[in-house]
C-alpha cells in the first residue's frame, strides 16, 4: 500500500470498495482488517481513497468480498488511473462530481454560456439537455434528476461556502421561454450562495472553471465540455485558477449589484413576455 495525495476519483473508487464490503460481507472495517491480516488503518485509508492499494491488496480484498477474477480485472483497469493529478472522464459520469461537491467546504465557479449546474432549475436543465441534442432522449430524465439531487448540498445546515461568477452572456442565452427564465432568475437569487455577475462589456475569459476546496484533501479544479469532464489537482492548475478568480473578483459586480442586474432582466421579461430574445439581446 502506498500513501499518496487522494483525488476525486480515488475517493470515489475507495467508496465503491467500502460499499462492496458492506453489501457482500457482514464485516465492518476493523473485522475486514482482521480477516485480511491488515492494520485497521490500512482498510480505512484505502476505502477513503487516501492510499493506493497494490494489486495483491485488491486481489485479497475482492476475494474476501466474493468477487471473481473478471470483476477484479475490470476494477483494476479503472483503479490504475485513480491517483492521477490530471484525469478525464466521460461526460455522463455522475458519481465523481457529486462526491466532490458533497465533500467540498468551499466552491468557487465561473460560467460563461450557461448557469452553473448547482443553480439550474429543473426546466432550465431539461431545456439545455433537449436543445443540445447530444444526449439520448431516454437518458435525459436521469441526467436532470441527478442534477437536481446534487443541489441538495446547498440546503444542508453545513452547506459549502459557494461563490458563483456568471458571465452576462449566460443570462442572455436563448434557452426556453420567458416563463422559464423568470423562474431561473428567481433561482439565482436564493440566499444559499453568493452570485457575482461578470458584465457583458468586460468580455469573456477563455473557459469556465470550478475550484473545490476541502477540509483536509488538496484543492481540485474542474471543467467540462460536451465530450469530457476534466479534473486537475496539481499546484500549477490550482494556482492558475486562483488567479482567474482574483481577476474576476476585480471586474465582476458585487453581490448587491448583481441582484440589481438580475432585477433589470426580470423587468425586461415583464415588459414583453413573448419576446425573450429581444429583451435580453
Amino acid at each position: 500500500m502506498t500513501a499518496i495525495i487522494s483525488t476525486p476519483y480515488s475517493r470515489e473508487l475507495g467508496d465503491e470498495l467500502r460499499r462492496l464490503r458492506e453489501t457482500c460481507t457482514s464485516l465492518n472495517g476493523r473485522a475486514m482488517a482482521v480477516q485480511l491480516g491488515w492494520d485497521p488503518s490500512k482498510v480505512s485509508d484505502i476505502e477513503l481513497g487516501k492510499a493506493r492499494a497494490s494489486q495483491v491488496d485488491l486481489a485479497q480484498y475482492m476475494a474476501t468480498c466474493g468477487k471473481n477474477l473478471e470483476y477484479l480485472e475490470q476494477f483494476n483497469r479503472r483503479y490504475h488511473n485513480a491517483f492521477d493529478l490530471y484525469f478525464a472522464q466521460v461526460p455522463d459520469n455522475l458519481t465523481t462530481l457529486a462526491m466532490t461537491e458533497a465533500m467540498a467546504k468551499k466552491i468557487v465557479s465561473y460560467d460563461i454560456l450557461t448557469v452553473h449546474g448547482l443553480l439550474q432549475t429543473e426546466r432550465y436543465a431539461w431545456e439545455l439537455f433537449t436543445d443540445g441534442q447530444i444526449e439520448a432522449p431516454e437518458d435525459i430524465a436521469e441526467y436532470v434528476r441527478a442534477r437536481m439531487e446534487r443541489q441538495t448540498i446547498l440546503r444542508r445546515p453545513n452547506r459549502p461556502e459557494c461563490t458563483f461568477y456568471v458571465h452576462e452572456l449566460a443570462l442572455r442565452m436563448h434557452v426556453g421561454n420567458a416563463s422559464l427564465w423568470a423562474e431561473q432568475y428567481r433561482r439565482l437569487l436564493w440566499k444559499t450562495h453568493v452570485l457575482r455577475i461578470v458584465p457583458a462589456d468586460v468580455g469573456a475569459f477563455r473557459s469556465a472553471a470550478t475550484l473545490y476546496e476541502f477540509g483536509k484533501a488538496a484543492p481540485v479544479v474542474y471543467t467540462e465540455t460536451d465530450t469530457a469532464q476534466v479534473y486537475a489537482q496539481d499546484n500549477i492548475a490550482v494556482a492558475r485558477t486562483r488567479r482567474l478568480f482574483a481577476r474576476l473578483d476585480a471586474v465582476a459586480l458585487d453581490a448587491e449589484q448583481s441582484k440589481s442586474k438580475l432585477a433589470e432582466y426580470v423587468s425586461g421579461l415583464r415588459e414583453d413576455r413573448h419576446d425573450l430574445g429581444t429583451d435580453l439581446a
